[in-house]
């Protein structure tokens, strides 16, 4: 997140790009040419190699890019004042004034990396990571609660109790009838001896 007060990189590549080809714009129209259009290439081709959203080739970081913008600004600023190659002096005039932009460009300009992806995605797979574990961790839980809650439910009562009470139930049914039945027989018996008895 870019510091309060500072500009986007992406402000600082457009206003390099202007003064670049302001640079060049005024080598074209000078009588000595050479110097400002050079210059002018030089500093369009720094913001274009540097890595950003106007960047052309995205070689270099905004760290390295931070520092070739000083050292390209002092180059402006020396070769507008040597003597060796001949710059006429409204050329070395307006050569010092866009370095001078340049250096205020440079000041409040925010250099600062985003975030590498890598560690976002680490730290993505580390969330899930730990949800899995956590969802691990919650079903064994509940895995041990049900299997605890099964030993210790009463067990329910088997059919084997009201089958033998019906079984016993009709044993003694039997032997009741077995006895009337008797009881009957040994009466008949009974009365038909009687009968014998008085008729002889």
């Amino acid at each position: 997140m870019a510091s309060s007060g500072k500009r986007a990189f992406w402000m600082h590549q457009a206003a390099e790009y202007v003064l670049g080809i302001a640079f060049v714009s005024q080598g074209l129209q000078s009588t000595t040419p050479m110097i400002p259009t050079l210059m002018g290439g030089l500093v369009v081709l720094n913001t274009a190699c540097a890595k950003g959203p106007l960047s052309a080739f995205q070689i270099f970081g905004r760290r390295m890019h931070r520092t070739l913008d000083g050292v390209v600004i002092i180059a402006v600023v020396i070769a507008a004042l040597q003597p060796l190659v001949s710059i006429d002096n409204a050329t070395r005039g307006i050569m010092l004034f866009l370095a001078f932009a340049l250096a205020f460009i440079w000041l409040q300009s925010d250099f600062t990396e985003k975030a590498v992806k890598a560690e976002q995605v680490k730290a993505a797979k580390a969330a899930q990571a730990a949800a899995k574990s956590s969802a691990a961790k919650s079903s064994a839980a509940n895995t041990v609660a049900n299997t605890v809650a099964n030993k210790t439910k009463p067990a329910a009562p088997t059919a084997t109790a009201p089958t033998t009470s019906s079984s016993q139930g009709a044993v003694s049914d039997d032997s009741l009838a077995a006895s009337a039945g008797r009881a009957a027989a040994r009466l008949y018996g009974g009365g038909v001896n009687a009968y014998r008895k008085r008729k002889g």
